[in-house]
């Protein structure tokens, strides 16, 4: 069976993937822990397989993944779910592709399964999503032919932020492994830190334009950038109106304003990547970042299944694929500015 198996598929992301990989005609696989919502959901989707599986029982990740060309885990929290379906993959033989925001997770998949995915030969891609995967394609392209940059800026200009439960539970899960403190990717290195918060400007693109952003909002890109890029420091910025939505525990979570159920929200990613006192600038806008995260996850396991990436083993999105072609790809889902 040439099928793709959706790990997490009850989820508010894991549904966008579903119905990305069902409209782009892949066989589709609807897996996780609740088997009654798997078949609630399985009766709107039609054409899919239902194989519920949980973490915490390996043969029953075996069973859900058994005779897949690709799996998509899109169950958080991942420093739970990322490990165990990795392994299963591997054990497998096949592709894993992730959508992990959560910064320690990340950091475990490429410390963890670099030398057992490159002895299997398969692809493993962690943070194939709107934060960590679109950052990174967006300063691998920027960079160009450049080997080495000074430093990367990555600022989200969000309009809003509505969370789901899983990013609230997930940003709890971070909040306890670094123990309250914060993050920044500087010197060529993680650093944990207290320092307070600051404020800054930030110029988007038109019509966004200056926006009150707060420095070192640090997203997953810290760690996808610079595990294949020369670059020493990576900092990412967020609009103060999206960082106020999801610090507030009242905020509700995302409404469909549409028939394919996104959010009136929308956003624009502004990467500065500087070397040498020379900058180049690449930007990426669109709507709702849940909804977007299904095609840049959905894109990456049609690239995999094509033989369309360049290295094996654990991967980001910038250095297993060529990122401007992927960008262009993205449309319509996402507007694409490059340098020229």
């Amino acid at each position: 069976m040439n099928a793709v198996v959706v790990y997490g598929a009850t989820g508010h992301t894991g549904r966008f993937i579903v119905a990305e990989l069902l409209e782009r005609g892949f066989t589709t696989v609807v897996s996780g822990r609740d088997a009654a919502r798997l078949q609630e959901l399985a009766a709107g989707w039609g054409d899919v397989e239902v194989r519920p599986a949980t973490v915490d029982d390996p043969s029953s990740l075996d069973r859900a993944l058994a005779g897949a060309a690709a799996v998509i885990n899109a169950a958080g929290p991942f420093a739970v779910t990322s490990g165990p379906v990795v392994e299963a993959a591997l054990r497998a033989g096949i592709p894993y592709v992730d959508v992990a925001a959560e910064i320690e997770a990340n950091v475990s998949t490429f410390a963890d399964y670099a030398d057992a995915a490159q002895e299997a030969g398969t692809a493993v891609v962690p943070a194939m999503a709107f934060f960590g995967g679109l950052g990174d394609l967006l300063a691998t392209a920027a960079m160009g032919e450049w080997t080495e940059a000074d430093e990367v800026h990555v600022a989200y200009g969000l309009s809003s932020w509505h969370p789901t439960n899983g990013t609230r539970e997930a940003g709890q899960v971070s909040h306890e492994r670094r123990a309250g403190r914060r993050v920044r990717f500087t010197d060529g290195e993680l650093q944990y830190h207290d320092d307070e918060s600051t404020k800054e400007d930030w110029d988007f693109p038109e019509p966004l334009g200056r926006r009150i952003v707060l420095p070192e909002f640090s997203m997953a890109d810290i760690v996808t950038v610079p595990s294949h890029l020369a670059v020493p420091k990576v900092r990412t910025y967020m609009a103060v109106e999206a960082a106020r939505d999801l610090f507030d525990q009242d905020t509700p979570a995302p409404e469909a304003v549409d028939a394919s159920g996104r959010s009136d929200q929308t956003f624009v990613v502004d990467v500065l990547v500087r070397a040498k006192g020379v900058e180049r600038r690449a930007t990426a806008s669109g709507q709702d970042i849940y909804a977007v995260t299904a095609p840049l996850a959905v894109e990456a396991v049609r690239r995999i299944l094509a033989g369309q990436t360049r290295t094996k083993g654990v991967a980001s999105a910038g250095a297993i694929f060529d990122a401007a072609d992927f960008l262009m790809a993205l449309a319509p889902h996402v507007t694409v500015e490059l340098p020229h």
